[in-house]
């Protein structure tokens, strides 16, 4: 089964959500088209992480050959070098002190840290739907969904997974910071680092793990939707105005302004305003614009989404493997080794 995150662009692309800025109801989404913008941006940066080269160090002592020269000068140890560290399927950094330099490596954990940042913005987005009642979560029998209330069913995939991302991201931090700086030629305070470079990665891994888990149990509640997004018809003013100006009605925006702004805005309110501009003594539309402009919902005015195969053959090849099948994998290995540790 593939993640929702591919899936659900397309199964939800026509599923109007009123969007909130601010915290406050504005101009309306869709759904699927929301759950894109997080496909769209692990797309991006999915794509840096493999376009960051892996190096390697081939250099002696202080990185100049010079113990290689002394005792072999008549040989091309440059070439050798680079080809001793290219059939390695590495590149090799052709200027160095005795270390490589960590800077690929920094770029590697700062992708990572990108990409989770991404995913808490995901799992605080999705907690966030779930809080408004849009979305359920679907449950097992036995399930304790709450310590104290037997009514809930807390959001705990979520939350264990934005925790986790932030804690492995605050350990990227360290090491992208850190391993690049070494005093003069080298100094060991690289050494004691590198040896927790696996601790980011293994709660990024418990993080990918929950999330999923998390994912899979939604339950889209469409009615309550509809419902949300039907009951603020102030968000219709945008599309009333814009329609307007092009009419070339002046003061369109004050005239919204007046009948929206800080009153409870309702269909037979918009309603009542349309219906003033159709007899309005001064500003002059035609039938077919009041009919355009009655002709506004909440529901419908939603903009263009359309997900787009490209980017949905790309997710569905990249993510399913990537993401489900290769953290699956690496989540179950951990498990063998770590009984008890990931069982939230």
């Amino acid at each position: 089964t593939p993640p929702p995150l591919v899936s659900s662009p397309r199964q939800w692309a026509e599923i109007p959500l009123l969007a909130r800025t601010h915290g406050q109801p504005a101009s309306p989404t869709r759904m699927g088209k929301e759950l894109m913008v997080f496909v769209h941006r692990l797309r991006a940066q999915m794509e840096l992480i493999d376009a960051v080269p892996h190096c390697a160090k081939f250099g002696g002592a202080t990185g100049n050959l010079n113990a290689h020269r002394v005792a072999y000068g008549d040989r091309d140890w440059i070439s050798f070098a680079n080809n001793f560290v290219e059939g390695l399927g590495l590149q090799r950094y052709q200027v160095t002190t005795q270390i490589e330099h960590y800077d690929n490596m920094a770029a590697l954990f700062d992708a990572c840290k990108r990409i989770n940042v991404i995913l808490i913005d995901l799992c605080r987005d999705i907690w966030t739907y779930i809080s408004q009642g849009l979305f359920k979560q679907k449950t097992k029998a036995g399930e304790i969904g709450s310590s104290a209330m037997p009514h809930k069913v807390n959001p705990i995939d979520f939350e264990n997974s934005e925790g986790n991302l932030g804690f492995a991201n605050a350990i990227f931090g360290h090491l992208s910071e850190k391993l690049p700086i070494s005093r003069l030629q080298r100094d060991l305070t690289d050494s004691t680092v590198t040896r927790n470079i696996g601790i980011p990665f293994g709660h990024t891994i418990v993080s990918f793990d929950s999330l999923i888990k998390g994912l899979m149990k939604l339950k889209l509640d469409e009615k309550a939707i509809r419902a949300d997004v039907n009951s603020h018809w102030e968000v219709t003013a945008e599309a009333i105005q814009t329609i307007l100006r092009r009419e070339a009605v002046d003061g369109a925006y004050e005239l919204l302004k007046e009948e929206t702004r800080g009153e409870v805005v309702t269909e037979q309110s918009i309603g009542n305003f349309v219906k003033k501009l159709e007899g309005h003594p001064t500003i002059k539309l035609s039938a077919g614009v009041i009919a355009e402009l009655g002709a506004i919902t909440p529901s419908n005015y939603t903009g263009f989404f359309e997900p787009g195969v490209e980017v949905e053959a790309w997710a569905k090849s990249k993510l399913s493997k990537t993401t489900s099948g290769g953290v699956s994998s690496a989540v179950a290995d951990c498990r063998k080794n770590l009984v008890g540790c990931f069982d939230y």
